[in-house]
Parts: structure tokens; C-alpha cells; sequence
């Protein structure tokens, strides 16, 4: 399985829909390796472009030397936030470029690509052609597109509109749009822009910080066009490079995480019609996982409000379980979210610290102290033992449905059921109290079992999501190899009678905010 992000462009700092975007990414990738599946993740940055070359020239330094600082600063970020990918792409890695100007020859080749001349409107901001399609209701070009200028000049061109029947009819026949509501708007966008056709060049005396057209050395690549080609170039497409991977292998159930902001027209139009251009079968085609916004007061978070949230600060300030916590639980995948410092902390307090942090604490710190930390089941069990097992059957069948369908707050909801219900079920045994008769030593013993049992099957479930957190709970455990397995392997009994656990820490230590100092 190719799971990819849409890789960053580089002409700023991070912000919290970067962040979002990748933790879901990399749970997503986690969590296909526990059910057992090989997975590639591939994410990266978008260097090239317009507004690259121009903020460079603003600030004195070649685009080489921009890009390398802002490379840095993302770089750091997903190294400090626990995200592993497999994969990095670069747009200005040569064997990226070389991907890029074989496609273009390919594709000049079967007759794709043609040359005219054009005279009309061009977003700065959005580096693309303008049409009237694109005026609003007033004939005004809106703010989304910001500066707005006249241009005549001549440009190669790809066939888009070659490929646009198909791809009406393939996106009405296959489930590739998650989630589905997100189809329907790709479908009227489609049919607003039948019969267009993609500018793919930008002339080299008004940019040249891109590309090079390998059959025509005046022009460089549209930066669209080049950046959505590292999806295939960095999965190892034409078979050239051997530093990269194995494309007929990796090419496989392909999943592009992306934001709703960039479904119409590059993924949903662009991608999909050059890959049918390219020659790929509509079973190769990739599965677009379209996500929302993370917003301020239901306003989307811009530079210009002044309202970007910077997720390195809330790691600092919180923690890196409470941030990857909080942006995997808050937002339902495909949805917006209004993003609140205060329902962070909220989520982590109540769900971690309180609910799963009282769980290992009554489970290991009590078998400490009553048992010698020395775990044993005895039968035969009582109606709530039996109970709490099925509890945890229920919530693993809800986890796995939810994770499947890319709804990971779905899938901790099913971890959380599982956590209250233990919660519970503890305070029914009272093993506190139970302790105090000598004659239900092995009663205390069997309801701690099922206290340490169901903690060892949380933290494997919790481990796409806080990887971190999850191997200190197994280490506590004394599991050294817990997080090898994988979800078909839970079943109830993994502790060995006889088990001992290591002397329990923290795991989840709460969050407090100090109190403001009266004036």
C-alpha cells in the first residue's frame, strides 16, 4: 500500500493543517502495518514556483538557499512529532526531475501535449490561467485568487480535455473520493470544466525556478504539474532510478491524503487525467482521502487574520502525545474542525490522564501492591470477568471498522468505551476493599488480571496513535514484544499466568494550566 501526503510548498513555516495532515497520515500508516499489511508512506516538500523564486528574491538568498531553510523548518517539525515516513520527495531532486521531463516527452510523444499562443488573466497568488469561468457573479475575479494580471504569451498545453468523458464516467463508477460526500462536488467541478485544457509551462523570462521543458529549453514546468508527479516519481515510476522503490509493487491500493482546498482542480481533474494519460489502468488509480480545515471561530486559519497556530509551540507547551492526541480525536476525517487550545487539554485530562491513566494505575500500581506484581486468572470467573472480556471483543470490532474507513476519533471512541467500561468495572470489584479479606486473594488477583489483560490491549490499539505512550505501557507491562503484534493476534489471555509486571510510572500525566495572578 502507497499511502502519500500532499507534499508542502515551500514558501512558509508549518502551521497546524500541515501537522493534522501528517499525524493522519502516519496513524494511518501505523495502523495498516498492525493489521498486517506492507505499507510505503511517502511525503515531502514542493519547492519549485513562482512565488518561491519571488519571496527568495525578496529576502537576498537564491531559491536554492530558500527552500533549504523552509525544507529545514518542516523537516524539524515532523522529527520532533513523531512522524516516520518512509519516503521523502523534493521537487529539485534530479531523479524527481528526470521523472518529470520523461513524462513530459512521453506524453508530447503520443500526441498529449501542443503549443499555442494566449491572451488573458493570470492569478499571481494561485500561479494559474484565469477563464470567466472563474469570475464570480459580479464578472469580478474574487480575493481567492488575489492579484490579477493581463498576459499574452504562448505556452505548451496538456490534453485535459482528451481525458475529461473518462474520467466522468470512472469517478461515477468507483468509490475513490473518501469521504463520499466529497464526489459529488468533484463531479460538478468536473462538468463546469469540460473541454479545458491544462497549461503545463511557464516561460523562462518570466520564471525560472522550475523545470526545464526537455524539448523546448525556453520553458519551464507549471509547478501543478510538477508537483503532482512526485507521487509516481518517488514511487519508482519508469523503473530507472534504483534508489527508489519497486513501482510495480509499491503502486499498490495508493491512498493520497489531501486537503478539501486542493481536491478541485489538481487532484480530482489534473492527477487523475494525467495519470489516464500516462497509460494508467483505471485499477491503478489512486484513492483521494479528502480532509478538512482546521479553523479559528469558524473562520479558516490564514496569515492574513492572524490566527495560524504553530503546532511546534502546543508540542512545547502540552506535549507530544496531547498534540498528536488532540488532532487525531477533535476532527472527524474529511470534516472541518474548530481548533481550541482548551478542548485539547480537555480531551487529553479527561480521556488520557483521568480515564486510561486510572486504568494503569488501579491495574499495575494495585498488583504492586497487592499481588507483588505477579498476574494470575483464576476460575472460575464471575459474570462481570466475562462481561468486561466481551467489552473488549465489542471495542476491538469497533476500532478495526472505524480504522478501516480512515475514521480514527471513530476508533478511539471504541478504545474509550473500553477504558470506561474497565473503569467501571473496577469500581463494582472494589479489589481496594477486597484486598482486606484474606479469602479473596485470588478473587483480587483474577479482577486485577482483567485490569492489566484489557490495558495490554489498549496500548496495542493506541499504538498507531501514540506510538510513544503505547511502548512505555507495554514496557510496564514487562511485554518487551507486545508491539510486534498485530491486531488479528488479540485475543484474551496474552498475559501468562504467572506474568510479572515492572514498577508502573506515569504515563499520562495531567495537564495544568497555572491560574491567572489576580492585578
Amino acid at each position: 500500500m502507497l499511502l502519500t501526503t500532499a507534499i508542502d510548498y515551500t514558501n512558509g513555516s508549518p502551521h497546524i493543517g500541515h501537522a493534522y495532515e501528517k499525524v493522519l497520515t502516519d496513524v494511518l500508516a501505523r495502523y495498516q502495518r498492525l493489521r498486517g499489511k506492507p505499507v510505503y508512506f511517502l511525503t515531502g516538500v514542493d519547492q519549485h514556483g513562482q512565488k518561491v523564486e519571488q519571496t527568495a528574491a525578496k529576502e537576498g538568498v537564491s531559491p536554492e538557499e530558500y527552500v533549504e531553510k523552509v525544507t529545514a523548518r518542516f523537516t524539524a517539525l515532523w522529527d520532533k512529532i513523531g512522524i516516520e515516513y518512509d519516503g521523502w520527495a523534493a521537487t529539485t531532486d534530479p531523479r524527481h526531475m528526470r521523472c518529470v521531463q520523461d513524462i513530459l516527452t512521453e506524453l508530447k510523444e503520443k500526441g498529449q501535449l501542443y503549443k499555442k499562443a494566449y491572451n488573458g488573466h493570470y492569478s499571481v497568488r494561485q500561479e494559474q490561467f484565469l477563464t470567466d469561468r472563474d469570475r464570480d457573479e459580479h464578472g469580478n475575479f474574487g480575493a481567492e485568487w488575489g492579484e490579477v494580471v493581463e498576459i499574452q504569451e504562448e505556452n505548451w498545453y496538456f490534453k485535459l480535455s482528451d481525458h475529461t468523458a473518462w474520467l466522468q464516467d470512472f469517478l461515477e463508477k468507483n468509490d475513490v473520493i473518501q469521504p463520499h460526500f466529497r464526489k459529488a462536488e468533484l463531479i460538478n467541478a468536473l462538468t463546469r470544466n469540460a473541454g479545458i485544457d491544462l497549461c503545463i509551462s511557464r516561460p523562462k523570462d518570466r520564471l525560472r525556478w522550475g523545470i526545464e521543458i526537455p524539448f523546448d529549453t525556453d520553458y519551464v514546468t507549471y509547478v501543478w504539474f510538477d508537483a503532482l508527479i512526485n507521487y509516481v516519481s518517488f514511487a519508482g515510476y519508469g523503473g530507472k532510478e534504483s534508489s527508489l522503490p519497486d513501482f510495480a509493487s509499491t503502486w499498490n491500493n495508493t491512498v493520497h491524503v489531501i486537503g478539501k482546498d486542493i481536491m478541485v482542480p489538481a487532484h480530482g481533474i489534473y492527477w487523475y487525467c494525467m495519470l489516464h494519460a500516462m497509460g494508467l489502468t483505471d485499477e491503478q488509480m489512486p484513492t483521494l482521502l479528502v480532509h478538512g480545515w482546521w479553523n479559528i471561530r469558524g473562520e479558516k486559519m490564514s496569515k492574513s487574520l492572524g490566527n495560524i497556530v504553530d503546532p511546534s509551540e502546543l508540542a512545547d507547551s502540552f506535549g507530544v502525545d496531547a498534540l498528536r492526541y488532540y488532532l487525531a480525536r477533535d476532527i472527524t476525517t474529511g470534516k472541518d474542525s474548530d481548533f481550541d487550545v482548551e478542548r485539547l487539554v480537555m480531551l487529553y485530562n479527561t480521556e488520557l490522564a483521568n480515564e486510561l491513566g486510572n486504568l494503569c494505575n488501579r491495574a499495575l500500581n494495585m498488583s504492586q501492591r497487592f499481588t507483588a506484581g505477579v498476574l494470575h486468572c483464576y476460575f472460575p470467573l464471575e459474570e462481570e470477568d466475562l462481561g468486561l472480556e466481551h467489552s473488549l471483543v465489542e471495542s476491538i470490532n469497533l476500532y478495526r471498522e472505524a480504522m478501516d474507513h480512515y475514521d480514527v476519533s471513530k476508533g478511539l471512541e471504541a478504545i474509550n468505551r473500553h477504558v470506561v467500561n474497565c473503569n467501571v468495572y473496577a469500581e463494582r470489584m472494589k479489589p481496594w476493599e477486597m484486598n482486606k479479606d484474606p479469602e479473596k486473594k485470588q478473587r483480587v488477583a483474577t479482577v486485577l488480571y482483567h485490569l492489566a489483560e484489557s490495558v495490554a490491549h489498549c496500548a496495542v490499539m493506541l499504538s498507531p496513535i501514540l506510538p510513544a505512550a503505547a511502548a512505555k505501557l507495554a514496557g510496564q507491562l514487562n511485554m518487551p514484544d507486545l508491539l510486534e503484534l498485530k491486531l488479528d493476534d488479540l485475543a484474551w489471555g496474552m498475559l501468562a499466568n504467572d506474568h510479572t509486571i515492572l514498577k508502573p510510572e506515569p504515563v499520562f500525566p495531567r495537564i495544568v494550566i497555572p491560574a491567572a495572578k489576580d492585578s
